[in-house]
C-alpha cells in the first residue's frame, strides 16, 4: 500500500472535509425549498415506507424517537405528510402527501445537481470505485 506524500493529507481527512463541504452545500440548497437535511431524510424513508413508526425513522436518521416526532409535526405543518390513523389499537401511517412528494422531487433534484458538481468529469470506473468505498465504510449493502 503506498502512503501518501510527507505533509499530504491523508484520503480519510480529505473524505472527511468533502463531506463537511458537500452537507453545508446541501442545507444551503434545501433551506432554498423549505427544508433542511433531518426533513429531507424524513420525507425519503417515508417515501419508501409509511408504516415505519417513529423509532423505526429516529433509528434510521440517528436521533431519538422525540426528536423525530419533532420532524414528523413539522412535515404535517408544512403540508408535506399526513397521519392517517387506521382504528383504534392501530399506529398511524405516516404518508407523503402531493405537496410532500413534489418536495422531495425537488429535493431530489438539488441533491443530483450537487453530486454533478462534486463528481465532476470524473468516468464511470471512479464513480464507482467512490461509491463502494463509501457504502464499505458506511457498511452499506450494495
Amino acid at each position: 500500500m503506498s502512503k501518501a506524500p510527507e505533509g499530504a493529507p491523508s484520503t480519510v481527512i480529505l473524505v472527511i472535509a468533502a463531506g463537511r463541504r458537500l452537507q453545508e452545500q446541501m442545507e444551503e440548497r434545501l433551506v432554498g425549498i423549505g427544508l433542511s437535511v433531518r426533513l429531507f431524510s424524513a420525507l425519503g424513508h417515508l417515501s419508501r415506507d409509511a408504516d415505519l413508526s417513529y423509532s423505526d425513522l429516529a433509528r434510521r436518521a440517528g436521533v431519538t424517537s422525540q426528536s423525530m416526532r419533532a420532524t414528523v409535526l413539522l412535515l404535517e405543518e408544512r403540508g408535506a405528510v399526513e397521519r392517517n390513523l387506521q382504528g383504534q389499537g392501530h399506529r398511524a401511517r405516516l404518508e407523503l402527501t402531493d405537496k410532500g412528494r413534489a418536495l422531495l422531487a425537488r429535493a431530489r433534484d438539488l441533491v443530483a445537481e450537487l453530486e454533478a458538481e462534486f463528481l465532476g468529469g470524473a468516468d464511470e470506473e471512479t464513480k464507482g470505485a467512490l461509491e463502494e468505498a463509501c457504502r464499505r465504510a458506511l457498511g452499506w449493502p450494495r
